[in-house]
This record gives C-alpha cells, structure tokens and sequence, in this order.
C-alpha cells in the first residue's frame, strides 16, 4: 500500500506514476510495422529461396562448382589418298593456382625433376600474384601422370592437343605449323583455319575445398572436333618433287629452289617442294629463310620461260604464222642505247625456231609488232601481276607495270622474260594455256571430286596446240632443253636463264627455270622447277633445272599410270634400266 497527498492510499500497481503515458494509437503502429517488417523478411525468404533462387545457387556454385573446359581436337590435314600429313595427338597442360601451391622444398625439386625444369623458375612463377600461371605446355600423358602421382597442392593438369607431322620437311612448306595454343600459323594450317579449329566443350563438376573434383554434375557443352582437310596433294609425288629438288640444289651448289606439279585436267597442286625447309616437329633452331615458301612467296624474272606467250600473242593476232620468217642475225639487236643479245648467234628462223633455239632477237622482233597494251593485257590474261587465289599465306602478285611506262626497250625485254617479275606458282599456272587448249584454270590446294573443270579462255585452241609443238621442240633435239625429255614419254617446255637483280643492277648470279608438261598427246602433268644462284659450274636452264623436270615427270607419270605415248629409243632404255 502507498499513501499519497491528502492521506489518500493505493496499491502499488495502480500507481499514477506507472501510469502509461504514451497515447494507446502509436503502440499499435510499432505493432503493424514489427508485423510488416517480418511479413517483408519472410517475403523476401521466399522470393529468394521459392521463386527466383538464381542469385544463392551462383553463389554456392562458385565456391563449390566449376566449369571446366574439354578441349575440341583439330581436324586432320590429308594427302588426296588419304595418308595424314597432320595429326593431333594428346597432351596435357601443367598449370597451378599460386596461392594455393605452397610447395616443401623437396616437392618443388621433384615437380621440377619430372618437367625436366630448373626450381628457381618453378618457385618464381609459383611465387607470382596471379591467379592462375601455366608451368609447362604440352606434356606427354606419362609425365603428366607422374605429377599427379606426387598429389601436389594446387598444381592441376588440362588435357590439350599438340600437333603432330608425319611428313616432316618433305611437306612443311605445303601444310605448315601451328603454335602452342594449337592455331595455324603457316601453311595449309593457316589458310584453312577456320575448317581446321574444333570447338571446345565443357562439363560443370563439384570441387571440395582443397579443389579435388568430387563430383562430375554432368556436360553443359559437347565439344567439336575441327573438319578433316582432304589435299590435292600425293605424297608420292611429293617425294619425288622433294628428293630430285633436295639433290638438285647439292648437285649445282645453289642457294635454294623449288619445284610445282599441277594436274593439267583439274587444276590441283599435286606436290609443292622447297629448299631450304625445316622439319615442323622440331622448330627449335628455325630461321626466316627455312620458313619461306619460296613458290609462292618469292619473285624472280622468270627468263626466256615467257617466250612462249609472246608466241602465242604473235599467232593470235594473226600477224604471224608457226612458221613465219624472223631475221635474228647477226645475233644482236640495238634498241636506243640498249643492245640484245643471244647467246648463240642465229640467222633467219621461224617463229617455231625462235621458241626452240630460244632467241631473245627473234622474240623482241616479234613483240615490236604489238603496242605495250597488247602485250600487258595478254600477261594480264595469264595472270601475271596478280595473285592465283589460292589463299595460302605470304602469296605475292608478282610485278607487271602498268603499260604506259613501258620503253621500247622494256617491252622488248619483257618479251623474253625480263622487266617483269613472277612467282614459281604464277609461272606453272600460266602453262596451262598451253596443256589445255588456251584455258588458263584455277588452281586448287585440295581434292576436286565434283568432274572436269574449267578455265578461263585465253587463247585459241589452234594457237595452243601449234605453241604446243614449238614447246615439244624446244624439249627435243635441236632445242635448249634436250634434258628434259622422259623415256617413253613425249613432252614439252621451255628453258629459263635470268641474271638477279641486287641493288637495281644485274649481277653475275643466275636463277635458272623449267616449265613444261606431258605427255604433249594428252597433257595431265605441269611442272615448273626453279634453281637460285647455281654454283657449280652450270647455269642454264637446260642444265640445271631441265634434269630435274625429267625426273619429277617421269617419277609422276608411272607413279599415276599415264601410259606412254612415245617410242623409247635405245639410249633412253638403256638409261631407264640404269635409273632401275
């Protein structure tokens, strides 16, 4: 009990002062708001957990799930019967999360030991601050199992793909390379990359917390392997192109060369050699000159190779005839302050014996009879000054000046192949006016299936065959190239005998060429070889590259079963048994 003022008692409960003193409304209001707040939470809770999830699951994902990528193989490159030229094999990528990788000594000494590395480099990039560093690339599958043997912290493996040549030098220059992220670089390799590529896949796992897979939760993305590329290509035609190439070089001592056979009825590249070359499964000690494809990629003056064409100008344009009249003697022709030379004086020939005696007189006397347009649209025609679309990497359009620049001197050159610069490719295309009836056709890097192709007309089939014949003679006897006939075989060509160009002068250094086809009844083959800077003792064309064409051709011609269409004699049958 508790007195108050006037001697008035009350209980202690009913104390004025224990009285509330707040109004009885905002008691309520905190009320609904502490019912809101929680309606708002479990709201919420249901929001996240029932209906939209997505925002937990990434964030339980990410510390337990992972993507992880299954690596696409590359598509295989063939030879047209179906040998591998490229192939992927398996590898395995070593790679660490730094951070995590918290090595003893003795651990670090014997991850090092099995990647054949130095510690000291394998503790500085495990000492990095990124999150992720590769220690080594392409590992064979059992060193990669040794690592994973040691069960090392925070050292993983990747599967990946290291490619893979059969054919080592033989075909470098044809297929190429690719790196170490497994991407073409050169070659074939290149030109077809997108075919080439695989697409990678994926599938998500579960990782505990020292980030071994404990769980595989299945596969989000099928991995593509890349489209196998089928080549004109027949090895053993390219053997042979390398083999005779390769010897050819050692034999004259030249700097390098190459050598181009082209299927006279489609258009395909059957082989393409270079020298020098480089085996691409070891690159190690590469230089840039191994790396060149010189038949695509390298210009020369390609010589009294072009003649040919001025006679076909000449008996298009019906000025001249196969066996029309030209005046060569006495072996020199004056042009302004320029002279012409050849180098075996002749007197009167014919436009037939002008291609096969090879005379630089009787060809800048032809040309003289055409303006600089004609001539420039009928290099143009046969593609000169432009490239032959093949779409390999570093392909050069060759030089062909516009024809308003041209002196009368420069076109009198350019009728016999100088002034004007072309590839090894460009050159080998060209002859095909010749083997196909006056179509030039378009080249291909890979098997045709789909029937007979064809080309562009250039010249009149009447010119073409009677071309034809001045060719068969030059490869005869009585011609510049006698060396270039082929047992049992009737062929035609023409020799090439150019001086180099270094510093804007001629120099006393050679480039000496073949280009020709067979069998001349029913052409199926076209080769073009080239030798740079022979050395030993021999420079022409007839001499030094025409050999080659010989043995190329008829290695092809047999290794194809194209039946002969020419009587051996017994010298050349004698020599065939020899070469048995």
């Amino acid at each position: 009990m508790i007195r108050g003022k006037g001697g008035r008692t009350h209980r202690f409960a009913e104390s004025p002062v224990l009285q509330l003193a707040l109004p009885a409304w905002r008691s309520r209001l905190v009320g609904l708001c502490l019912l809101a707040a929680f309606g708002a939470l479990v709201g919420r809770a249901f929001y996240l957990q029932i209906i939209n999830n997505d925002f937990l699951q990434e964030k339980g994902d990410s510390r337990y799930r992972r993507d992880i990528e299954i690596s696409a193989s590359r598509g295989k490159v063939t030879d047209r019967n179906g040998d591998v030229l490229a192939i992927s094999t398996p590898m395995k990528s070593i790679w660490a999360i730094p951070v995590d990788a918290k090595l003893s000594a003795e651990q670090l000494r014997a991850l090092a030991g099995a990647l054949d590395s130095d510690p000291k480099e394998l503790a500085r990039k495990l000492a990095s601050d990124k999150g992720f560093v590769y220690l080594q690339r392409q590992v064979a599958p059992e060193v990669a199992d040794r690592i994973a043997a040691l069960k090392l912290p925070g050292i993983y493996q990747n599967k990946e793909y290291r490619r893979y040549y059969p054919t080592g030098e033989m075909t470098a220059h044809m297929v190429g390379f690719t790196g170490v992220d497994d991407k073409g670089l050169e070659g074939v390799e290149l030109a077809f990359e997108k075919s080439l590529v695989g697409h990678a896949g994926s599938r998500s796992v579960i990782r505990d917390r020292r980030g071994q897979i404990v769980e595989d939760v299945g596969s989000i993305r099928s991995p593509q392997d890349g489209k196998e590329i089928r080549l004109a290509l027949d090895s053993k035609i390219q053997y042979l192109a390398y083999s005779q190439l390769k010897q050819a070089i050692a034999d004259n001592k030249a700097k390098a060369g190459g050598a181009v056979v082209i299927d006279a009825k489609s258009g395909e590249i059957l082989a393409l050699a270079n020298w020098p070359t480089y085996n691409p499964n070891n690159r190690e000690h590469l230089s840039g000159g191994q790396l060149r494809n010189r038949a695509v990629t390298d210009t020369f003056e390609p010589g009294s190779t072009l003649k040919p064409f001025t006679a076909a100008l000449a008996l298009e344009s019906n000025k001249f005839r196969f066996d029309s009249i030209i005046n060569c003697a006495p072996g020199r022709l004056t042009i302004g302050n320029a002279t012409i030379s050849d180098a075996h004086p002749h007197g009167a020939l014919t436009v037939a014996q002008v291609i096969q005696k090879s005379s630089n007189v009787g060809a800048a006397k032809i040309a003289a009879n055409f303006s600089p347009r004609e001539m420039w649209e009928m290099f143009d025609a046969v593609g000169f000054g432009q490239t032959s679309r093949l779409g390999f990497p570093g392909e050069v359009p060759g030089r062909l000046r516009a024809w308003k620049t041209w002196r009368p001197i420069e076109q009198a050159t350019m009728s016999y192949g100088h002034g004007i610069s072309v590839s090894l490719m460009q050159l080998a295309r060209a002859y095909t006016v010749f083997a196909r009836d006056g179509e030039l056709l378009p080249m291909s890097l890979t098997r045709i299936d789909d029937g007979p192709v064809t080309g562009v007309p250039v010249f009149s089939p009447q010119t073409a065959r009677e071309v034809r014949a001045m060719l068969e003679m030059a490869a005869g006897p009585g011609g510049t190239a006698p060396k270039a006939q082929v047992p049992g075989y009737r062929v035609a060509g023409k020799t090439g005998t150019a001086h180099k160009l270094e510093g804007g002068l001629y120099a006393n250094k050679y480039v000496s060429s073949f280009v020709g086809f067979a069998p001349v009844s029913d052409p199926r083959l076209i080769v073009a070889v080239m030798i740079d800077e022979p050395s030993g003792g021999k420079h022409y064309g007839g001499d030094v590259a025409a050999p080659v064409f010989s043995a190329i051709t008829g290695g092809a011609l047999r290794t194809l079963g194209i039946p002969p269409d020419a009587q051996m004699t017994v010298a050349q049958a004698a020599t065939a048994k020899e070469k048995l």
